[in-house]
């Protein structure tokens, strides 16, 4: 669905401004600042529009997908007004001018923000995130509608359609999600053309010792698996029916050892076989299932971790299907396309899009973790809702007075009791605002995350 311009409430709204609180605080100003000079891309004189300016807009815009671009700049611009006091008059700048600085920023700075940030989050205390000793991971692959310019559709392309081809040019994204928290790392971009094997060859260099990487079907491959393999984590993929595992050894558990055998398009430089465990299942009673369900992983010791547990673990992986929901139906919007209208500002929004949301899972994570005396001990995050945590770090105050436009250093105080002076004074701390306001909304409980619990309803495909 096109975009319809679309404004805020007149007047000046706390509310609207405030967002850098805690996005400020994910990605603090020093970081920004470095990696725009490690790129090139700092500001070389003072503009209306510097370069660290730009990057907060940016993620700014993911935070209010439903406004107008220029709405947008004057949430950001309107705590230079609480600072002056309320007499204070800015104007934020034209389309034309918002564009212009977006091009100047480009897609790298934000692409290396997020590859320098944007980390799992969960510690062993965080419910829900580890199996056993593994911190767990999901690996798939979304696309997202951009908007429809020749420059776009050349760069990114259109997938097929029963008559002709889609509305809208989609850009490919595929990315990994830690289980726990539905953090988004790791994420690769590309035309839609591209197939998620292929990205995932460079999603999975993300992966470290210490992960168990879950995923599906489509992604099993010799030279994908070798990639995955090497990079010390354990993987525990789903595999295809049709595909040729021999039984090389049963185990106490009802697994098998076998070999994943390299296919013609493999181009791996070693093809030998690898060597893999076998996991075979049913789902009895459960309307919909296939017949059988085959997992293969890299722990071939099933005292480490036996086949029930793997088999009932394997449902984490729809957690990043959840992941992908809050990015595209409730920061971008549902059936609501990218805004940018050039290949490089797509990136730029893409990148912007999944930073906000690592600042949205980040709070909710330590709104999580409790610690606090309503809150002594941690609970799941799954049981905090995202929409609502949104909206908090839309209306939560933040702690520091946001920065001048200019990029010059934060307004000087008129004079003691002056208006900039009692503005500071009546500022609240954002983050423990927002993490207070993260834990008001609880979700129902979901029912326990331990593979021993869900064991009992599993039925071994194996005599």
């Amino acid at each position: 669905m096109a975009r319809t311009g679309a404004g805020l409430p007149a007047g000046s709204r706390l509310a609207d401004y405030i967002t850098l609180g805690v996005v400020a605080t994910t990605f603090p100003l020093e970081t920004i600042r470095a990696l725009l000079a490690e790129t090139g891309r700092a500001s070389q004189r003072e503009r209306d529009l510097p370069a660290h300016v730009m990057v907060y807009y940016v993620i700014a815009l993911a935070l209010y997908g439903d406004v107008s671009t220029r709405e947008v700049l004057r949430c950001l611009l309107e705590g230079v007004r609480w600072l002056a006091g309320p007499d204070a008059r800015l104007t934020p700048a034209g389309r034309s001018g918002i564009s212009q600085a977006r091009t100047r920023l480009g897609e790298t700075p934000l692409r290396r923000l997020y590859e320098t940030v944007v980390r799992p989050v969960a510690t062993p205390a965080t419910p829900g995130a580890y199996y056993r000793q593994w911190r767990t991971v999901s690996l798939d692959g979304t696309t997202l509608a951009v908007a429809d310019t020749g420059a776009n559709a050349a760069a990114f392309g259109r997938p097929p359609a029963s008559r002709g081809a889609s509305a809208f040019p989609q850009v490919r994204l595929v990315t990994l999600a830690e289980t726990g928290t539905h953090v988004l790392f790791g994420a690769a971009l590309a035309p839609y053309a591209t197939s998620e094997v292929t990205l995932a060859h460079t999603v999975v260099a993300s992966l470290t010792p210490g992960m168990l990487c879950l995923a599906d079907r489509f992604f099993p491959g010799v030279d994908l698996w070798q990639r995955a393999a090497a990079t010390g984590a354990a993987l525990l993929w789903r595999i295809r029916k049709n595909a040729r595992l021999p039984v090389l050894e049963r185990l106490a558990d009802g697994s098998y050892l076998s070999a994943l055998q390299a296919t013609w398009h493999c181009r791996a430089a070693d093809q030998q076989p690898q060597r893999v465990r076998v996991i075979e299942y049913a789902l009895p009673g459960v309307p919909d299932a296939d017949p059988i369900y085959r997992l293969v992983t890299t722990v071939l010791d099933p005292a480490a971790a036996p086949a029930a547990e793997l088999a009932a673990l394997y449902h984490e992986r729809w957690e990043i299907e959840g992941a992908f929901d809050e990015l595209k139906t409730h920061l971008k919007g549902a059936q609501v396309m990218l805004r940018s209208k050039t290949p490089e500002l797509v990136r730029q929004e893409t990148y912007g899009l999944l930073l906000a949301h690592y600042a949205v899972r980040g709070l909710i994570h330590e709104a999580a973790l409790g610690g606090q005396p309503n809150q002594p001990t941690p609970r799941d995050p799954d049981t905090l809702s995202f929409v609502h945590a949104v909206r908090v770090i839309r209306r939560t105050l933040p702690q520091m007075a946001a920065f001048p436009p200019s990029g010059s250093p934060p307004l000087a105080r008129d004079h003691p009791g002056g208006a900039a002076d009692r503005a500071r004074e009546r500022q609240p701390r954002s983050r423990c605002a927002a993490r207070r306001q993260t834990q008001d909304d609880a979700l129902p409980p979901p029912t326990s995350r331990s593979p021993a619990d869900h064991s009992p309803g599993l039925h071994a495909a194996y005599p």
